[in-house]
């Protein structure tokens, strides 16, 4: 009964703040400021860590450091988001006052995804155990992989779920305002706004295989996976209108995110011979993340290395 009072209560909550956001504090379309998006920004992280309380509380310490640090690991990688969200815009050229749109709709589907992946992935740990070294190595490999990667390029017509809904559904590409669908000699067709929503849907799937890994590796337990997620997931729109203009100047930080998920696969690895304790893993993290920073407001002159 607790149980599905949790997660009840959860779900319900999301609810609320989405069809606050939707209805109350984003009803006119706008270009959301620097200053906006950091008061939300941080609304985000207090609500988060007001939740990792209630954890401390409701549940035990234990729970409560695993939702943080699974917090930070998947904030971390969200920043990865926003950089691919940011070339994604750019690319299509939509106006900044209808990015709060595309990404509120575009994490809406994220949401759902998300809770998809992390039970089938819990479920999966738990029945077949070696899984976990499979998950552990490729964790090990993007993070390698991403500290090599020179630039991030965005390529459209690679995209497969773009490519077959252009061949099935009619796509008018004259920009009409906010709308994702409009009627043409009548009937309706997709706006290039629709188009980016997939885009970047798609997208997410591919940032999900990397991030539910990482957090797996902290804990299997599904609420706390899922809440610590989620709340990272709802505060990206945000982060991505704070920071989206000076990303450029955390040069270092792709290094601190590749640390962190090889860090992750190699603790899932050696699970079975000693299993890292979470305060451990939660202090590694912040660690990281804290040093990457720094280190790129300190020696911002290595511009060649910008992202």
């Amino acid at each position: 009964m607790i149980t599905v009072l949790l997660w009840s209560g959860f779900i319900v909550f999301i609810i609320l703040m989405l069809v606050l956001d939707l209805m109350v504090f984003q009803r006119k379309e706008h270009e959301i400021s620097v200053k906006e998006a950091l008061v939300w920004t941080l609304f985000w992280i207090l609500l988060s860590l007001a939740f990792n309380i209630g954890i401390y509380f409701y549940m035990d310490a234990t729970y409560a450091m695993e939702f943080l640090t699974g917090y930070l690991i998947e904030k971390a990688l969200s920043v990865d988001n926003i950089f691919v969200f940011i070339i994604i815009f750019a690319y299509f050229g939509i106006a900044p006052r209808y990015q709060h749109k595309v990404l509120f709709w575009g994490i809406l589907g994220a949401i759902v995804m998300r809770a998809v992946f992390i039970l089938a992935g819990v479920a999966i740990i738990q029945k077949i155990h070696w899984v976990i070294y499979v998950l552990g190595v490729f964790l090990v490999y993007i993070g390698i992989r991403m500290a090599l990667q020179k630039e991030r390029e965005f390529n459209p017509e690679k995209n497969l779920v773009l490519r077959v809904f252009n061949k099935i559904y009619p796509v008018d590409h004259a920009y009409t305002g906010g709308r994702f669908f409009i009627k043409r000699a009548g009937r309706i067709v997709a706006t290039p706004l629709f188009v980016v929503l997939l885009v970047i849907e798609s997208t997410d799937i591919v940032f999900a295989v990397d991030s539910i890994p990482a957090i797996l590796s902290i804990t299997l337990h599904p609420f706390i996976v899922f809440t610590s997620n989620i709340f990272a997931i709802l505060g990206l729109r945000a982060l991505y209108f704070a920071v989206s203009g000076i990303m450029k100047l955390f040069v270092y930080l792709n290094y601190g995110l590749s640390l962190i998920l090889v860090f992750v696969g190699v603790k899932m690895l050696i699970a079975d011979f000693y299993k890292i304790p979470v305060s451990i893993a939660l202090s590694a993290v912040g660690g990281i993340l804290a040093i990457s920073i720094i280190l790129s407001l300190v020696f911002p002159q290595k511009k060649e290395n910008a992202r």
